[in-house]
């Protein structure tokens, strides 16, 4: 079915921005869930901290290498159809969550159906309404909806903590359940897959455009352009310094700060606040990283992005044991800069692969990114037990942030070249 809307002063494309930020924020929000709910998991059945620790693992790889695949899948059958798909499967693992009386039940309601259904509604969803909508201002959409994913997860920490801590974690899951139920109504309403739909070009053109139909086999597709773009040096420089990427934030700072905080006495809610603070800053710095991305060489920005996210954690321990003016200096900083790296790292990803094979592409640089992030989940806590503290964790991520303002700044200027499309039988 087509609608008009040629009429409409807005450009019906910011309503689906708009959807999407708000879908994003809340999938986050819901993907942050676990951290909230591992006390409560220890208390009431019992399990130990590092078995609830491999089911959050496992959904973040998950949620990670589900990237590309959703980038097939979105265009096979629309944005729409698989945004209502994925929350409504998230929504049913939540509501059977309280059911649960064994591990291996809350591994596969929260470590794998969880997992694959937040990835739908990853970095990669971003980028698919962009490309469809936008031809120009790319970065500054780009930057919004990647601005929303980051944010979501740190401000729903405290929101969900208390809640859980006043009436149960059994009301926080059934309170993310009805917020997913209204989202649902939202996107199957008003969502809309491509400019076509509605009877419009393309934001920044006057061509109306049909939208092609996706080619090639769901599953095979990725791995063919996985295999493409394996032959590019750009390639391996952006998953590179995603990686240190994923290494340096949601891996290091986003499950670690919290217990480095109690140790060095501070409350566990205020820690929270920090990273809440984190986001709202976070919010305004990638949403100002997607304007730049439209104006300034991606590669510099990049440059300046993991050099001053290194120099910021260069600075945390001495934060942690100095006084709250200077943890909160820590918070406001790094937080301006705590994912500004996706919008500039997408834009060089469609400058060198091309607008039909970026999402699939840059959904394997996100599975980088995750195996970034688990590493220093894993090796910082090792870390910690080994050393009684969190100083090493913190000054290499600082130097390792430093080497990635390096790797970005060797991503050739001319870069541009695009990969020929996937041949298959």
């Amino acid at each position: 079915m087509q609608v008009s809307m040629k009429s409409s002063r807005i450009y019906y494309g910011w309503v689906v921005v708009l959807i999407a930020f708000v879908t994003l924020l809340v999938s986050a929000g819901i993907r942050s869930m676990p951290s909230i709910l591992m006390l409560p998991f220890e208390k009431e059945y019992g399990w130990n901290r590092g078995s609830i620790s491999a089911v959050i693992s496992t959904g973040i790889f998950l949620y990670g290498l589900m990237g590309p695949f959703s980038a097939a899948l979105l265009e096979r059958f629309g944005i729409r159809r698989m945004m209502v798909t994925s929350l409504a499967v998230l929504a049913l693992s939540l509501s059977i969550t309280p059911l649960m009386s064994s591990l291996w039940q809350f591994e596969i309601l929260w470590g794998v159906v969880s997992g694959l259904a937040t990835g739908m509604m990853a970095n990669v969803l971003g980028v698919t309404v962009t490309n469809h909508w936008f031809v120009e201002r790319k970065g500054l959409v780009i930057g919004l909806l990647t601005a929303s994913a980051a944010t979501g997860q740190l401000l729903f920490l405290p929101l969900l903590a208390q809640i859980t801590v006043e009436a149960g974690w059994r009301t926080s899951v059934y309170s993310a359940v009805a917020i997913l139920v209204l989202l649902i109504v939202i996107v199957a309403v008003w969502m809309r897959n491509h400019p076509y739909d509605v009877g419009v070009a393309p934001y920044g053109t006057k061509e109306l455009v049909k939208p092609d139909k996706f080619k090639g086999n769901l599953f095979l597709t990725p791995l063919l352009a996985l295999g493409s773009a394996l032959k590019n040096k750009t390639f391996w420089l952006l998953a590179g310094t995603f990686f240190f990427c994923g290494f340096s934030t949601n891996g290091l700072i986003g499950t670690h700060l919290i217990p480095a905080c109690g140790d060095y006495g501070i409350p566990e809610v205020m820690a929270a606040g920090l990273l809440a603070l984190m986001g709202l800053f976070d919010l305004f710095g990638t949403t100002l990283s997607g304007w730049l991305s439209d104006r300034f060489d991606s590669r510099w920005l990049l440059f300046w992005y993991y050099g001053l996210r290194g120099l910021s954690l260069l600075f945390l321990p001495y934060a942690l044991d100095s006084s709250p003016m200077a943890l909160l200096m820590f918070a406001v900083f790094y937080g301006l800069d705590w994912i500004a790296t996706v919008p500039p790292t997408v834009k060089l990803a469609m400058k060198e692969f091309g607008k039909e094979k970026a999402g699939m592409i840059f959904g394997w640089i996100v599975v980088a990114h995750q195996i970034g992030a688990s590493t220093a989940a894993y090796g910082a806590g090792l870390l910690r037990e080994l050393m009684g503290n969190y100083t090493f964790p913190f000054i290499a991520a600082g130097f390792v942030c430093l080497f990635a303002a390096l790797m970005a700044i060797r991503i050739s200027k001319s870069s541009g070249v695009i990969v020929q499309p996937i041949q298959q039988s």
